[in-house]
């Protein structure tokens, strides 16, 4: 059993394809696959597929890279949020790395998301990208009992602690198969197998040994392995746990 944590197949590189995507998932062992809206068009998209799949999920949010170029409509957000199969609320978070002058803009946002995920009760699915001490600091001034993940986890083992302390899952994609990716190995290796999930971010971030096509979640087994490897245990240990540490998180019902 495998759980994709983190795809999108609501995203135009599916488009023509994506019936045989979920076939391929399926076959190779996948129970779930949450789909992560990045605007409202995708949002909404994330939804239908989880409509139209039994193993598909959806999570909603407006990506900070998009701040600048589509307005956060809340009353549908918040329309999206309260559907059965909505179990996520992101990705949402902080990025600097394509534009920091609009740090401001992105942390009302944020808060926007982390209003949204309180009131309805889910997890938020976080994106951080050369932020990760204003996102510590911001989600730690909020004084709430927030839940959630952070996808693709971008920082060090001090980074972790402090993740891990707020309560919070680190997930992990692709990139700790890549031959010179030092940054998260530690990590992968030090953090509580309790604490971690594993994602695609398909289509993009392919893992060894399928780089050079376009990622689907099916290549989830990768980063399993991959953190079986390090740690040393079985990977049917791995495939047990980190399933169930995303049903716990997203209370999927599978």
């Amino acid at each position: 059993m495998l759980i994709d944590t983190h795809a999108h197949l609501n995203f135009s590189a599916f488009t023509h394809d994506y019936e045989a995507v979920v076939e391929r998932a399926a076959a190779g062992g996948l129970v779930a696959i949450i789909n992560v809206g990045s605007d409202l068009e995708t949002s909404r998209r994330a939804v239908e597929l989880a409509e139209k799949f039994p193993m598909c999920f959806a999570a909603i949010g407006l990506h900070p890279i998009h701040v600048k170029t589509e307005k956060f409509d809340e009353a549908e957000y918040w329309r999206l949020a309260k559907h059965q199969k909505v179990v996520a609320i992101g990705e949402t978070g902080l990025d600097y790395y394509h534009d920091k002058n609009t740090a401001d803009i992105q942390k009302e946002l944020f808060q926007k998301h982390i209003s949204i995920a309180s009131r309805v009760g889910k997890p938020l699915i976080l994106h951080s990208r050369e932020a990760n001490d204003d996102i510590v600091s911001f989600l730690i001034a909020q004084n709430l009992e927030l839940r959630g993940v952070f996808h693709c986890f971008p920082g060090d083992m001090q980074m972790a602690r402090l993740v891990l302390d707020l309560g919070f899952y680190l997930s992990f994609t692709g990139l700790i198969t890549f031959s010179k990716n030092y940054a998260n190995l530690d990590v992968v290796r030090d953090a509580p197998l309790e604490k971690i999930m594993i994602e695609t971010d398909c289509p993009y971030l392919t893992p060894e040994p399928h780089r050079g096509k376009r990622n689907e979640p099916a290549f989830v087994v990768e980063v399993a392995e991959k953190i079986a490897e390090i740690k040393k245990i079985d990977i049917k240990e791995v495939q047990t746990q980190t399933t169930q540490n995303a049903i716990d998180l997203f209370k999927l019902e599978l």
